[in-house]
């Protein structure tokens, strides 16, 4: 299914390790902006449903796309108001593009072991040697838990930064 919140368990895993290295917000904007492509070929009744952004070549450029657009919309927020969630705007470049990295290839990592239509090495290769490696279930729980893992170090984290000050 496009845009799952599988995918961001992982980021908040890697998040949580590196919190100031590794945007996790980056991460999940890339990770949507990948899925737009199979939403689109849901939706448009049109199969294979996984094609260019989920290759490597396709995901290198959905990580300039994530970057130019926080670029833009920082830009954009120094002249017009833009409400600042999740202090988007005061995040570094490094770490923007870091999670964008992460995000787009860990999500054509988690997506080959799951859907046969994806040639992660086009247009080099047809060939998906991560196919069903990993059963479908260990896949989704896997990606539970590594979110469950990265809130609680994240709240652990934030309750000793409240206690120490």
């Amino acid at each position: 299914m496009p845009i799952t919140p599988f995918h961001f368990g992982p980021g908040a895993a890697i998040h949580a390790l590196a919190p100031k290295q590794v945007s996790f917000l980056a991460f999940c904007v890339s990770n949507i902006l990948i899925d737009i492509e199979p939403l689109y070929f849901m939706l448009t009744d049109q199969y294979p449903l996984h094609r260019f952004f989920h290759t490597l070549i396709g995901a290198s450029l959905i990580v300039i796309m994530t970057v130019a657009l926080f670029i833009g919309m920082r830009a954009f927020a120094q002249r017009f108001w833009l409400p600042n969630l999740f202090q988007w705007q005061e995040l570094g470049i490094f770490a923007i593009t870091i999670g964008a990295i992460l995000g787009s290839y860990s999500h054509i990592v988690l997506d080959s072991f799951m859907h046969s239509d994806i040639a992660p090495f086009a247009p080099f290769s047809d060939i998906n040697p991560l196919l069903k490696v990993i059963s479908l279930n260990t896949l989704h729980w896997g990606c539970i838990a590594a979110g469950i893992i990265g809130i609680i170090i994240l709240s652990i984290r934030h309750l000793r930064s409240k206690n120490t000050h």
